[in-house]
Protein backbone atom coordinates (compact mmCIF):
# COMPACT_ATOMS: atom_id res chain seq x y z
CA UNK A 1 0.00 0.00 0.00
CA UNK A 2 1.41 3.13 -0.65
CA UNK A 3 1.51 6.19 1.32
CA UNK A 4 -1.92 7.39 1.94
CA UNK A 5 -3.52 10.71 0.57
CA UNK A 6 -4.26 13.00 3.66
CA UNK A 7 -7.47 14.74 2.79
CA UNK A 8 -8.81 17.83 4.41
CA UNK A 9 -12.46 19.46 4.77
CA UNK A 10 -15.55 18.07 5.55
CA UNK A 11 -19.38 18.70 5.31
CA UNK A 12 -21.56 18.69 8.35
CA UNK A 13 -22.75 15.35 7.17
CA UNK A 14 -19.74 13.40 7.25
CA UNK A 15 -19.16 15.10 11.07
CA UNK A 16 -22.51 13.09 11.80
CA UNK A 17 -21.37 10.19 10.09
CA UNK A 18 -18.16 10.71 12.23
CA UNK A 19 -20.74 11.32 15.68
CA UNK A 20 -22.29 7.83 15.05
CA UNK A 21 -19.42 5.55 14.35
CA UNK A 22 -17.82 7.26 17.97
CA UNK A 23 -20.64 6.62 19.48
CA UNK A 24 -20.42 2.61 17.99
CA UNK A 25 -17.11 2.53 19.39
CA UNK A 26 -18.07 3.49 22.93
CA UNK A 27 -21.81 2.97 23.56
CA UNK A 28 -24.47 5.14 24.64
CA UNK A 29 -23.72 7.40 27.24
CA UNK A 30 -25.92 5.78 29.36
CA UNK A 31 -25.21 2.19 28.86
CA UNK A 32 -28.62 1.27 27.96
CA UNK A 33 -29.86 -0.75 25.70
CA UNK A 34 -32.57 -0.15 22.91
CA UNK A 35 -35.72 -0.70 24.20
CA UNK A 36 -37.71 -4.31 23.66
CA UNK A 37 -40.38 -4.26 21.24
CA UNK A 38 -43.05 -6.88 21.68
CA UNK A 39 -43.31 -10.03 19.52
CA UNK A 40 -46.20 -10.49 18.39
CA UNK A 41 -46.44 -13.40 15.62
CA UNK A 42 -45.26 -16.33 18.27
CA UNK A 43 -45.84 -17.32 21.57
CA UNK A 44 -45.80 -20.59 22.81
CA UNK A 45 -48.20 -21.70 25.02
CA UNK A 46 -48.28 -24.62 27.58
CA UNK A 47 -49.62 -27.65 26.58
CA UNK A 48 -52.76 -29.14 27.92
CA UNK A 49 -52.04 -33.27 28.05
CA UNK A 50 -48.79 -35.01 27.20
CA UNK A 51 -50.22 -35.52 24.11
CA UNK A 52 -49.47 -31.78 22.92
CA UNK A 53 -46.12 -31.78 24.27
CA UNK A 54 -45.05 -33.45 21.11
CA UNK A 55 -42.39 -35.21 21.87
CA UNK A 56 -42.53 -39.32 23.34
CA UNK A 57 -43.74 -39.62 26.89
CA UNK A 58 -40.79 -41.82 27.26
CA UNK A 59 -38.39 -38.67 27.59
CA UNK A 60 -40.65 -37.14 29.92
CA UNK A 61 -40.19 -40.47 32.24
CA UNK A 62 -35.87 -40.71 31.83
CA UNK A 63 -36.07 -37.16 33.12
CA UNK A 64 -37.74 -37.13 35.96
CA UNK A 65 -36.26 -40.59 37.19
CA UNK A 66 -32.79 -38.91 36.26
CA UNK A 67 -33.65 -35.99 38.36
CA UNK A 68 -34.80 -37.89 41.24
CA UNK A 69 -31.88 -40.07 41.37
CA UNK A 70 -30.08 -37.19 41.61
CA UNK A 71 -32.08 -35.33 44.17
CA UNK A 72 -33.26 -38.35 46.25
CA UNK A 73 -36.54 -36.84 46.88
CA UNK A 74 -38.92 -34.12 45.70
CA UNK A 75 -42.28 -32.46 45.53
CA UNK A 76 -44.32 -33.20 42.72
CA UNK A 77 -44.72 -29.28 42.26
CA UNK A 78 -40.92 -29.01 42.29
CA UNK A 79 -40.59 -31.88 39.77
CA UNK A 80 -42.90 -30.17 37.45
CA UNK A 81 -41.01 -26.78 38.05
CA UNK A 82 -37.63 -28.33 37.23
CA UNK A 83 -39.30 -30.08 33.79
CA UNK A 84 -41.08 -26.56 32.98
CA UNK A 85 -44.38 -28.33 32.76
CA UNK A 86 -47.97 -27.80 34.45
CA UNK A 87 -48.45 -29.93 37.27
CA UNK A 88 -51.34 -31.42 36.05
CA UNK A 89 -50.28 -32.64 33.50
CA UNK A 90 -47.63 -34.93 35.29
CA UNK A 91 -49.26 -35.77 38.26
CA UNK A 92 -51.09 -38.85 36.19
CA UNK A 93 -47.32 -39.52 34.53
CA UNK A 94 -45.99 -39.50 38.45
CA UNK A 95 -48.94 -41.75 39.45
CA UNK A 96 -48.30 -44.21 36.33
CA UNK A 97 -44.43 -44.35 37.57
CA UNK A 98 -45.19 -45.06 41.03
CA UNK A 99 -47.48 -47.85 40.00
CA UNK A 100 -44.29 -49.30 37.86
CA UNK A 101 -42.37 -49.05 40.88
CA UNK A 102 -39.67 -46.83 39.92
CA UNK A 103 -40.83 -43.72 42.28
CA UNK A 104 -42.70 -43.99 45.50
CA UNK A 105 -44.58 -41.60 47.96
CA UNK A 106 -42.24 -40.67 50.76
CA UNK A 107 -44.38 -38.37 52.43
CA UNK A 108 -46.72 -35.42 52.39
CA UNK A 109 -46.19 -31.94 52.49
CA UNK A 110 -48.04 -29.18 55.33
CA UNK A 111 -49.53 -27.74 52.47
CA UNK A 112 -50.61 -31.18 50.73
CA UNK A 113 -48.24 -31.32 48.09
CA UNK A 114 -46.81 -35.26 47.36
CA UNK A 115 -43.46 -35.52 47.93
CA UNK A 116 -42.14 -38.11 45.65
CA UNK A 117 -38.52 -40.59 46.27
CA UNK A 118 -36.76 -42.79 43.88
CA UNK A 119 -36.92 -46.53 44.09
CA UNK A 120 -34.25 -49.02 44.13
CA UNK A 121 -35.94 -50.57 40.68
CA UNK A 122 -35.52 -47.00 39.77
CA UNK A 123 -31.96 -46.50 40.41
CA UNK A 124 -31.59 -48.71 38.25
CA UNK A 125 -33.23 -47.68 35.13
CA UNK A 126 -31.83 -44.16 36.22
CA UNK A 127 -28.10 -45.01 35.74
CA UNK A 128 -29.22 -46.89 32.36
CA UNK A 129 -30.64 -43.78 31.24
CA UNK A 130 -27.99 -41.61 32.47
CA UNK A 131 -25.40 -43.72 30.25
CA UNK A 132 -27.51 -42.43 27.14
CA UNK A 133 -27.47 -38.95 28.39
CA UNK A 134 -27.39 -37.27 31.98
CA UNK A 135 -29.84 -34.42 30.85
CA UNK A 136 -32.48 -33.79 33.46
CA UNK A 137 -33.66 -30.28 32.61
CA UNK A 138 -36.47 -28.62 31.26
CA UNK A 139 -38.41 -30.98 29.04
CA UNK A 140 -37.23 -30.57 25.22
CA UNK A 141 -39.57 -29.36 22.39
CA UNK A 142 -39.96 -31.54 19.16
CA UNK A 143 -37.52 -30.17 16.14
CA UNK A 144 -40.44 -29.93 14.19
CA UNK A 145 -42.35 -27.34 16.78
CA UNK A 146 -38.61 -25.50 16.54
CA UNK A 147 -38.74 -25.25 13.08
CA UNK A 148 -42.14 -23.60 12.81
CA UNK A 149 -41.23 -21.22 16.02
CA UNK A 150 -38.41 -19.85 13.69
CA UNK A 151 -40.17 -19.62 10.59
CA UNK A 152 -42.57 -17.59 12.57
CA UNK A 153 -39.94 -15.29 13.70
CA UNK A 154 -38.23 -15.46 11.10
CA UNK A 155 -35.52 -11.77 10.55
CA UNK A 156 -36.44 -12.10 6.69
CA UNK A 157 -39.43 -11.55 8.17
CA UNK A 158 -38.93 -7.83 9.32
CA UNK A 159 -39.01 -4.84 7.92
CA UNK A 160 -36.78 -2.19 9.25
CA UNK A 161 -37.91 1.17 8.67
CA UNK A 162 -35.69 4.33 9.47
CA UNK A 163 -38.07 4.78 12.48
CA UNK A 164 -36.48 1.84 13.99
CA UNK A 165 -33.34 2.57 13.25
CA UNK A 166 -33.96 5.49 15.14
CA UNK A 167 -35.50 3.48 18.29
CA UNK A 168 -32.47 1.36 17.76
CA UNK A 169 -30.03 3.90 17.83
CA UNK A 170 -31.46 6.32 19.98
CA UNK A 171 -28.92 7.93 22.12
CA UNK A 172 -26.79 7.88 18.82
CA UNK A 173 -25.99 10.34 16.42
CA UNK A 174 -27.10 8.57 12.90
CA UNK A 175 -26.81 10.72 9.86
CA UNK A 176 -28.88 9.77 6.91
CA UNK A 177 -26.37 8.45 4.31
CA UNK A 178 -25.62 5.71 6.87
CA UNK A 179 -28.54 4.97 7.68
CA UNK A 180 -30.22 4.78 3.75
CA UNK A 181 -26.63 2.25 3.60
CA UNK A 182 -27.47 0.38 6.38
CA UNK A 183 -31.05 0.05 6.73
CA UNK A 184 -31.47 -1.62 2.95
CA UNK A 185 -28.71 -3.96 3.86
CA UNK A 186 -30.22 -5.08 7.09
CA UNK A 187 -33.53 -5.40 5.82
CA UNK A 188 -32.24 -8.33 3.72
CA UNK A 189 -32.09 -10.70 6.02
CA UNK A 190 -29.35 -12.43 4.56
CA UNK A 191 -26.06 -11.10 4.51
CA UNK A 192 -23.24 -8.13 4.42
CA UNK A 193 -19.77 -7.77 4.10
CA UNK A 194 -18.26 -4.92 6.46
CA UNK A 195 -14.94 -4.01 5.41
CA UNK A 196 -12.33 -1.53 5.75
CA UNK A 197 -8.85 -0.60 7.50
CA UNK A 198 -8.75 -1.64 11.29
CA UNK A 199 -9.95 0.42 14.19
CA UNK A 200 -12.69 2.66 12.35
CA UNK A 201 -15.37 0.44 14.57
CA UNK A 202 -16.44 -2.66 11.99
CA UNK A 203 -16.82 -4.79 15.15
CA UNK A 204 -18.69 -2.27 17.00
CA UNK A 205 -21.09 -0.91 14.20
CA UNK A 206 -22.17 -5.01 13.42
CA UNK A 207 -22.81 -5.45 17.50
CA UNK A 208 -25.25 -2.98 16.86
CA UNK A 209 -26.93 -3.83 14.14
CA UNK A 210 -29.42 -6.93 15.40
CA UNK A 211 -30.84 -4.14 17.51
CA UNK A 212 -32.23 -2.54 14.55
CA UNK A 213 -34.90 -5.22 14.36
CA UNK A 214 -36.00 -4.18 17.84
CA UNK A 215 -37.82 -7.59 19.00
CA UNK A 216 -38.16 -10.58 21.53
CA UNK A 217 -38.29 -13.97 20.22
CA UNK A 218 -39.32 -17.06 21.90
CA UNK A 219 -36.35 -19.82 21.65
CA UNK A 220 -36.78 -23.38 23.46
CA UNK A 221 -34.38 -24.45 26.30
CA UNK A 222 -33.54 -27.64 24.62
CA UNK A 223 -35.43 -29.55 21.29
CA UNK A 224 -35.75 -33.34 20.98
CA UNK A 225 -34.31 -35.14 18.04
CA UNK A 226 -35.40 -39.38 17.79
CA UNK A 227 -34.37 -39.79 21.19
CA UNK A 228 -31.31 -37.19 21.52
CA UNK A 229 -31.63 -33.72 23.29
CA UNK A 230 -30.00 -30.56 22.06
CA UNK A 231 -29.55 -27.56 23.59
CA UNK A 232 -30.26 -24.37 22.23
CA UNK A 233 -30.75 -21.84 24.88
CA UNK A 234 -27.54 -20.55 26.23
CA UNK A 235 -27.42 -17.87 28.74
CA UNK A 236 -23.55 -16.94 27.98
CA UNK A 237 -24.81 -15.65 24.00
CA UNK A 238 -28.87 -15.00 25.00
CA UNK A 239 -30.16 -11.97 26.49
CA UNK A 240 -33.39 -13.15 28.53
CA UNK A 241 -36.28 -10.86 28.97
CA UNK A 242 -36.98 -11.15 32.54
CA UNK A 243 -40.90 -11.00 33.89
CA UNK A 244 -40.36 -8.34 35.21
CA UNK A 245 -39.03 -6.72 31.78
CA UNK A 246 -42.66 -4.20 31.15
CA UNK A 247 -42.89 -5.99 27.71
CA UNK A 248 -43.91 -9.82 29.57
CA UNK A 249 -46.28 -8.18 31.51
CA UNK A 250 -48.33 -8.01 28.26
CA UNK A 251 -48.41 -12.04 27.92
CA UNK A 252 -50.33 -14.18 30.65
CA UNK A 253 -47.70 -15.53 31.98
CA UNK A 254 -49.60 -18.50 33.66
CA UNK A 255 -50.28 -19.55 29.74
CA UNK A 256 -46.53 -19.27 28.74
CA UNK A 257 -45.06 -23.38 27.99
CA UNK A 258 -42.25 -22.32 30.29
CA UNK A 259 -39.95 -24.65 28.50
CA UNK A 260 -39.24 -21.89 25.94
CA UNK A 261 -37.40 -18.57 26.90
CA UNK A 262 -38.07 -15.54 25.42
CA UNK A 263 -34.89 -12.94 24.72
CA UNK A 264 -33.41 -10.44 22.50
CA UNK A 265 -32.96 -11.21 18.98
CA UNK A 266 -29.54 -12.47 19.35
CA UNK A 267 -26.00 -11.58 18.17
CA UNK A 268 -23.14 -14.03 18.34
CA UNK A 269 -19.84 -13.05 17.37
CA UNK A 270 -17.42 -15.50 16.37
CA UNK A 271 -13.68 -14.43 15.44
CA UNK A 272 -10.17 -15.34 14.56
CA UNK A 273 -11.07 -18.19 17.06
CA UNK A 274 -13.68 -19.56 14.98
CA UNK A 275 -13.36 -23.71 14.07
CA UNK A 276 -15.03 -26.41 12.19
CA UNK A 277 -16.55 -27.88 15.27
CA UNK A 278 -18.43 -24.77 16.53
CA UNK A 279 -20.09 -24.88 13.57
CA UNK A 280 -21.35 -28.73 13.84
CA UNK A 281 -23.32 -30.40 16.72
CA UNK A 282 -21.21 -31.47 19.64
CA UNK A 283 -21.65 -33.77 22.25
CA UNK A 284 -20.29 -34.04 25.87
CA UNK A 285 -18.30 -37.26 26.10
CA UNK A 286 -19.23 -37.25 29.58
CA UNK A 287 -22.41 -36.21 30.13
CA UNK A 288 -23.59 -37.30 26.37
CA UNK A 289 -25.41 -33.78 26.11
CA UNK A 290 -25.90 -31.94 22.67
CA UNK A 291 -24.94 -28.31 21.74
CA UNK A 292 -26.14 -26.57 19.22
CA UNK A 293 -23.75 -24.99 17.00
CA UNK A 294 -23.42 -21.02 16.61
CA UNK A 295 -25.59 -20.46 13.38
CA UNK A 296 -28.43 -22.61 15.26
CA UNK A 297 -28.03 -20.37 18.46
CA UNK A 298 -27.96 -16.81 16.25
CA UNK A 299 -31.06 -18.26 14.46
CA UNK A 300 -33.93 -15.12 14.58
CA UNK A 301 -30.91 -12.52 15.19
CA UNK A 302 -27.31 -11.74 13.49
CA UNK A 303 -23.88 -13.85 13.07
CA UNK A 304 -20.68 -11.56 12.73
CA UNK A 305 -17.91 -13.46 11.57
CA UNK A 306 -15.13 -10.75 13.05
CA UNK A 307 -11.73 -10.75 11.30
CA UNK A 308 -13.05 -12.88 8.49
CA UNK A 309 -9.88 -14.24 6.59
CA UNK A 310 -8.07 -14.56 9.83
CA UNK A 311 -9.68 -17.86 10.77
CA UNK A 312 -7.66 -20.91 12.02
CA UNK A 313 -9.98 -23.06 9.50
CA UNK A 314 -8.78 -22.07 5.95
CA UNK A 315 -11.50 -19.57 4.25
CA UNK A 316 -12.36 -22.08 1.16
CA UNK A 317 -13.70 -24.93 4.28
CA UNK A 318 -16.13 -21.93 5.85
CA UNK A 319 -17.19 -21.04 2.54
CA UNK A 320 -17.92 -24.04 1.26
CA UNK A 321 -19.98 -24.95 4.73
CA UNK A 322 -21.94 -22.21 3.93
CA UNK A 323 -22.50 -21.62 0.20
CA UNK A 324 -26.09 -23.84 -0.06
CA UNK A 325 -26.99 -22.56 3.48
CA UNK A 326 -26.57 -19.09 2.63
CA UNK A 327 -28.68 -19.71 -0.48
CA UNK A 328 -31.21 -22.24 0.74
CA UNK A 329 -31.78 -20.77 4.72
CA UNK A 330 -31.14 -24.04 5.70
CA UNK A 331 -28.88 -26.10 6.75
CA UNK A 332 -28.00 -29.92 7.58
CA UNK A 333 -26.48 -31.07 10.71
CA UNK A 334 -25.25 -34.23 11.62
CA UNK A 335 -26.19 -35.64 15.00
CA UNK A 336 -23.90 -38.34 17.34
CA UNK A 337 -25.87 -40.90 16.11
CA UNK A 338 -25.34 -40.61 12.75
CA UNK A 339 -28.98 -39.02 11.82
CA UNK A 340 -28.73 -36.03 9.39
CA UNK A 341 -31.56 -33.47 10.45
CA UNK A 342 -32.53 -29.92 8.67
CA UNK A 343 -32.45 -27.15 10.46
CA UNK A 344 -33.43 -23.87 9.60
CA UNK A 345 -30.25 -21.04 8.84
CA UNK A 346 -31.81 -18.06 9.51
CA UNK A 347 -29.84 -14.99 10.47
CA UNK A 348 -28.32 -12.20 9.18
CA UNK A 349 -25.02 -12.71 8.49
CA UNK A 350 -22.13 -9.90 8.97
CA UNK A 351 -18.55 -10.27 7.48
CA UNK A 352 -16.52 -7.79 9.72
CA UNK A 353 -13.16 -7.60 7.84
CA UNK A 354 -10.28 -5.61 7.26
CA UNK A 355 -8.95 -7.27 3.88
CA UNK A 356 -10.94 -6.54 0.34
CA UNK A 357 -14.09 -9.02 0.09
CA UNK A 358 -12.62 -10.02 -3.70
CA UNK A 359 -9.17 -11.12 -2.62
CA UNK A 360 -11.47 -13.33 0.38
CA UNK A 361 -13.73 -14.76 -1.73
CA UNK A 362 -14.75 -15.79 -5.14
CA UNK A 363 -17.92 -14.32 -7.62
CA UNK A 364 -20.20 -16.95 -6.83
CA UNK A 365 -20.15 -17.22 -2.91
CA UNK A 366 -19.82 -12.80 -3.34
CA UNK A 367 -23.25 -12.60 -5.19
CA UNK A 368 -24.88 -14.58 -2.07
CA UNK A 369 -23.65 -11.83 0.33
CA UNK A 370 -25.48 -8.72 -1.58
CA UNK A 371 -24.13 -5.80 0.65
CA UNK A 372 -20.93 -4.41 0.55
CA UNK A 373 -20.17 -1.69 2.80
CA UNK A 374 -17.13 0.22 3.32
CA UNK A 375 -16.46 1.59 6.51
CA UNK A 376 -13.57 4.60 5.76
CA UNK A 377 -11.01 6.38 7.74
CA UNK A 378 -11.62 9.41 9.10
CA UNK A 379 -10.53 12.47 7.78
CA UNK A 380 -8.60 15.38 9.30
CA UNK A 381 -11.17 17.31 10.07
CA UNK A 382 -13.32 14.34 11.17
CA UNK A 383 -9.75 13.24 12.98
CA UNK A 384 -9.77 16.50 14.55
CA UNK A 385 -13.58 16.49 15.64
CA UNK A 386 -13.11 13.39 16.92
CA UNK A 387 -9.66 14.38 19.39
CA UNK A 388 -12.97 17.19 21.00
CA UNK A 389 -15.38 14.99 21.61
CA UNK A 390 -12.79 12.32 23.04
CA UNK A 391 -11.13 15.18 25.76
CA UNK A 392 -14.54 15.83 26.40
CA UNK A 393 -15.01 12.25 27.46
CA UNK A 394 -12.18 11.55 29.32
CA UNK A 395 -12.28 15.11 30.99
CA UNK A 396 -9.43 16.82 29.12
CA UNK A 397 -9.47 20.11 28.44
CA UNK A 398 -9.31 20.17 24.29
CA UNK A 399 -6.24 22.41 23.59
CA UNK A 400 -6.28 23.15 19.56
CA UNK A 401 -2.38 23.95 19.00
CA UNK A 402 -1.60 20.81 20.65
CA UNK A 403 -4.22 18.45 18.15
CA UNK A 404 -2.02 20.65 15.75
CA UNK A 405 0.90 19.49 16.90
CA UNK A 406 -0.08 16.04 17.14
CA UNK A 407 -1.56 16.22 13.57
CA UNK A 408 1.17 18.11 12.48
CA UNK A 409 4.20 15.57 13.20
CA UNK A 410 3.09 12.45 14.28
CA UNK A 411 1.08 12.15 11.28
CA UNK A 412 1.30 14.38 8.27
CA UNK A 413 5.10 14.27 8.55
CA UNK A 414 5.13 10.54 8.19
CA UNK A 415 1.97 10.04 6.20
CA UNK A 416 0.49 8.09 8.87
CA UNK A 417 -3.35 7.34 8.14
CA UNK A 418 -5.67 8.65 10.49
CA UNK A 419 -8.25 6.00 12.40
CA UNK A 420 -11.24 6.40 14.45
CA UNK A 421 -9.49 4.50 17.69
CA UNK A 422 -6.81 6.01 17.90
CA UNK A 423 -7.87 9.36 19.48
CA UNK A 424 -9.47 7.35 22.31
CA UNK A 425 -6.27 5.14 21.93
CA UNK A 426 -4.09 8.25 22.60
CA UNK A 427 -5.41 10.05 24.99
CA UNK A 428 -6.07 7.00 27.73
CA UNK A 429 -2.06 6.66 27.36
CA UNK A 430 -2.06 10.66 27.98
CA UNK A 431 -4.44 10.08 31.07
CA UNK A 432 -1.73 7.54 32.03
CA UNK A 433 1.24 9.39 31.25
CA UNK A 434 0.13 12.41 34.05
CA UNK A 435 -0.88 9.72 36.15
CA UNK A 436 2.65 8.64 36.50
CA UNK A 437 3.88 12.09 36.35
CA UNK A 438 1.88 13.66 39.48
CA UNK A 439 0.39 16.32 36.96
CA UNK A 440 -3.24 17.14 36.52
CA UNK A 441 -4.87 15.80 33.36
CA UNK A 442 -3.71 17.98 30.74
CA UNK A 443 -2.63 17.77 27.19
CA UNK A 444 1.16 17.91 26.71
CA UNK A 445 3.48 17.79 23.57
CA UNK A 446 5.51 15.49 25.44
CA UNK A 447 2.64 13.45 26.51
CA UNK A 448 1.67 12.59 23.05
CA UNK A 449 5.42 12.46 21.93
CA UNK A 450 5.23 9.24 24.79
CA UNK A 451 2.14 7.98 23.56
CA UNK A 452 2.95 7.91 20.03
CA UNK A 453 6.29 5.76 20.77
CA UNK A 454 4.07 3.31 22.50
CA UNK A 455 1.42 2.97 20.44
CA UNK A 456 2.71 3.05 17.11
CA UNK A 457 6.54 1.39 18.34
CA UNK A 458 5.36 -1.78 16.09
CA UNK A 459 2.52 -0.42 13.61
CA UNK A 460 3.51 0.96 10.41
Amino acid sequence: MGNPQVRSGTSSSNLDDLFSRVNNLLGSADGSKAPVKETGTFVPRQPRSLKEIGIPQIIVEKIIIKFLFQIGSDTGRRIAAQLKLPYRILEPLLKQLRSDKHIDLSGTTATGDSEYCITDFGRDRARRYSDESTYFGSVPVSLDEYRSSVAAQTIAGQVVTRVDLERAFKGLIINQSMMNRLGPAINSGRGMFLFGEPGNGKTSIAERVTSAFGSTVWIPRAIEIEGEIMRIFDPGIHDEVKESTPSSTLLDSQDIDRRWVQIRRPTVIAGGELTMDELEVTQNPTSRICESPLQVKSNCGTLVIDDFGRQKMPVDMLLNRWIVPLEKRYDFLNMPNGKKIQVPFDQLIIFSTNLEPKDLVDGAFLRRIPYKIEVPDPSEAEFRELCKIMCGVMNFQHDPDVIDYLIETHYKSVYRPFRLCQPRDLLLQVRNYCQFHGEPLSLSKAAFDAAVENYFSVMS
